[in-house]
């Protein structure tokens, strides 16, 4: 078997850590993950995770801007394809039962923004985060909405902020209750699509008329 090099060796160090930190950021909680435990976790020194991360917070941050890579990669291969806007939202309702709620991923997000509050520099890193996750659910929007020949109703980005404020906080309810639906934000998201191509429809048929 061929010896890794050191690139290749620093690398996988780096994977090794980031998915150990994730479960159990996922699982403990921002508060109760340490990086001394992430290294042992890992069978890591503390010297190869400090090397990596400077800080907790750093690690934390690239934890979530992974989750929000995955999540948001399969909600685009969900809307994607030729067939029907309804078949296309059947997709995303399946996604949102699945994922809106986990309790793991909603409570680590709403205890790290806490922890921001009070953080100049890391309340400007989570400003930027959200600002691509809201790029590329603009991105997606505008995507499904082209692909369906319909219109938003609104700009694409303050359609994202509407879709994402639904999304989160629907999510933070389904952490406490599971039994709500998440089909509110498939339902949210039908509605907007819909009413703007019945609008589109009407303002073209008086444009000829």
């Amino acid at each position: 078997m061929a010896r890794l090099t050191r690139t290749e060796s620093q690398a996988r160090t780096r994977a090794d850590l980031l998915a150990t930190a994730r479960e159990m950021f996922l699982t403990d909680g921002y508060a109760r993950t340490s990086l001394e435990r992430v290294a042992e976790e890992a069978g890591y020194s503390k010297g190869a995770v400090y090397s990596n991360f400077r800080t907790k917070s750093a690690l934390c941050l690239e934890v979530l801007a992974n989750i929000h890579e995955a999540k948001f990669g399969e909600v685009s291969e969900l809307l994607a394809g030729g067939d029907t806007l309804e078949a296309r939202l059947d997709r995303f309702q399946d996604w949102a039962e699945r994922t809106l709620g986990d309790v793991g991923w909603t409570m680590l997000e709403f205890e790290f923004a806490i922890v921001a509050r009070d953080d100049p520099e890391l309340q400007a890193a989570l400003v930027s985060s959200l600002s691509l996750v809201r790029g590329t659910v603009a991105a997606q929007l505008r995507a499904l909405a082209d692909s369906t020949d319909m219109a938003l109703p609104m700009p694409a980005d303050d359609a994202a902020t509407a879709v994402l404020s639904l999304g989160l906080g629907l999510g933070i309810q389904r952490a406490i209750d599971p039994s709500l639906p998440a089909r509110l934000i498939t339902d949210a998201l039908r509605a907007m699509l819909i009413t703007s191509g019945s609008a589109g429809s009407i303002r073209r048929d008086s444009a000829v008329g």
